[in-house]
């Protein structure tokens, strides 16, 4: 089974592209999208834990949806703040994460997997994160911590880009996140490898110019501003299909989230893979007209659903 769906759906920017603009008491975005989607991956466990109550909420507003499962990131404490040493060279690492944190994380997690809502648990680490003999054992240790859950890890530098790291993650049961980043140095390139019954695939889009900038001026989302063309997005379609030939299950998530760009290309691959139309959220048809081409009903009469396109 394929699964495609957006990184998140906390977006100050989304309303009026993916949303209505005016909302009903009562609307959620998680409920919103399961009408489109079968997965979304949660991004807020990346900077805190999930909180339980929260989780049970989520679970409940996606229920409408029988097929619709989460994914979810690891938080970033276990996979970012971590101590960089000299000892192994550039990328060696001392882990900080605590007995408290991980019980924090577990919290959250337990009530969305004992509901059969989670699906992958993502260990995303950033560029910096280089392979070394501290560094893989680090991974190691974390993969072994968190064994009970359905892994996924996410590497961005070349050097995890060999034979031994697949080797490391099938003797784990975790997956390898293959990722569509732009490639600049020793960045990880696009692949379709597959090392547990788990595929995955992230699309972050490709920002040259502002993927590495630490310039103050430029906003952060103008990280994940990009919209894939259907052309660009062919290729991965053909890599989604060939993980699929390995995998029970497949999430391909779309990172490139600002003004709701990677729920078109999101929109864009399903169609691709299921070579039919698909349902379309009106506001986001308004925004992007290239979407009536794949768009399985006619657009929505203009005096019930009143909207501009926002320039």
């Amino acid at each position: 089974m394929i699964r495609v769906g957006p990184a998140g759906w906390s977006y100050p920017d989304w309303g009026g592209y993916v949303y209505p603009s005016r909302q009903k008491k009562g609307f959620h975005e998680a409920t919103y999208l399961a009408e489109y989607f079968d997965t979304i991956e949660i991004n807020t466990s990346f900077y805190n834990p999930i909180r339980p109550d929260h989780a049970t909420q989520w679970i409940e507003r996606v229920a409408a949806n029988p097929r619709f499962v989460f994914t979810a990131k690891l938080w970033q404490r276990f996979t970012h703040d971590i101590i960089p040493t000299n000892a192994g060279g550039p990328g060696s690492t001392i882990a900080t994460a605590t007995a408290e944190d991980e019980r924090a994380v577990r919290a959250g997690f337990d009530i969305l997997r004992d509901a059969g809502k989670l699906s992958a648990v993502l260990l995303q680490f950033p560029f910096s994160f280089h392979r070394t003999r501290e560094t893989v054992a680090h991974l190691t240790a974390l993969l072994k911590r968190f064994a009970d859950y359905p892994l996924v890890v996410e590497v961005r530098h070349a050097s995890w880009q060999t034979p031994e790291t697949l080797a490391l993650l099938e003797e784990c049961n975790a997956g390898f996140c293959n990722i569509d980043q732009p490639i600049i140095g020793r960045s990880l390139e696009p692949s379709a490898e597959t090392t547990s019954p788990i595929g995955y695939v992230r699309l972050h889009g490709r920002r040259y110019d502002t993927w590495f900038t630490d310039d103050p001026a430029v906003p952060s989302h103008e990280r994940y501003n990009y919209l894939y063309s259907t052309e660009e997005l062919a290729p991965w379609a053909k890599r989604v299909a060939k993980v699929a030939e390995r995998s029970r299950e497949v999430f391909v998530i779309t990172n490139n989230h600002y003004q709701g760009k990677g729920v078109v290309n999101a929109l864009q691959l399903i169609s691709i893979l299921k070579g039919s139309k698909v349902k379309v959220p009106e506001p986001l048809r308004v925004q992007f007209p290239e979407l009536e081409a794949i768009a399985d009903t006619p657009p929505a009469e203009p005096s019930l659903f009143p909207l501009k396109r926002i320039d």
